[in-house]
């Protein structure tokens, strides 16, 4: 068996978009109780293995697309190393997983619920949701929402408005940068509802999806509902930490994807990395 191919087929980098399943326990002030740690973590990989589901599920719908694509060509499906038939046999793995780790987490009829919601925009997604312009980056953003939400529900702790919509608004953003970038490196052979967008527009949405996150996350630290009063102070690292991925996205020959960005530019993971450790230290360093 080839088992570099597998774990190529699940993406496990793209496990890091599941961060954000812990926002609400961070931000929450529960990051160091156990209890709530825990549930958490078995969230993350039950998130993990659904999310995975998902990526194996469009790689085999995807496969005459990507057989065009420069980086998406080498994909197992669609270099024809894994076959549909044990690409099934993976996702059914993959379900039995996921059902464990939320056993493990607790199951919650909210929480259920929404990893159950991912699970079914993105088949619908991959069935040809992806094919209608605007609602195809609906659907990846509100991807990043449901990790936030889930994360929240999992272990009982409500999601502000402000940060929901500000994490609304950033994933948009991303979205559109994915679209625009792949555009700009591989035309429209590689995704048929590419052929509905152009350059400009998705420049302009992206930029304006751009400004409102930023007003957002400043609206949500300023709050005065927020508990954490120097919140305020992770302002400028985030207002840097988005113009910064902007530029990496505008610089680099990438497809946009938001994990590979990140990875591509040490800058930006080290000023997420310190973002983190802010705030950490607002929440937790009384």
């Amino acid at each position: 068996m080839n088992y570099k191919a597998y774990i190529q087929l699940i993406r496990p980098k793209h496990y890091l978009k599941n961060v954000l399943i812990f926002l609400p326990l961070v931000f929450g002030g529960f990051l160091f109780t156990e209890h709530y740690f825990l549930r958490a973590i078995y969230s993350f990989f039950a998130f993990s293995m659904v999310a995975s589901v998902a990526y194996v599920i469009n790689d085999i719908k995807d496969k005459d697309y990507d057989i065009h694509h420069s980086k998406k060509k080498n994909r197992p499906i669609a270099a024809g190393i894994i076959s549909t038939r044990a690409a099934a046999a993976t996702i059914l793995a993959l379900l039995v997983a996921a059902g464990v780790f939320q056993t493990l987490a607790g199951i919650k009829f909210s929480s259920v619920g929404l990893i159950l919601a991912y699970l079914a925009i993105n088949i619908a997604y991959s069935l040809g949701l992806k094919n209608l312009p605007i609602i195809d980056v609906g659907i990846l953003s509100l991807g990043f929402v449901l990790r936030v939400l889930y994360g929240g529900y999992s272990v009982g702790i409500n999601v502000s408005k402000w940060l929901y919509l500000a994490i609304l608004a950033f994933s948009f953003y991303l979205a559109l940068g994915k679209r625009r970038n792949e555009i700009r490196f591989n035309g429209t052979k590689t995704r048929e509802v590419n052929k509905s967008y152009n350059q400009d527009f998705l420049d302009k949405n992206m930029y304006v999806c751009f400004g409102l996150t930023i007003v957002y996350y400043s609206l949500w630290a300023i709050d005065p509902a927020q508990k954490h009063k120097l919140m305020f102070l992770t302002i400028p690292v985030v207002i840097v930490i988005a113009m910064l991925y902007s530029l990496t996205v505008e610089g680099s020959k990438s497809d946009g994807d938001p994990i590979s960005v990140l990875l591509s530019s040490k800058p930006l993971l080290a000023l997420s990395v310190f973002y983190g450790f802010l705030v950490v230290l607002l929440v937790y360093i009384k």
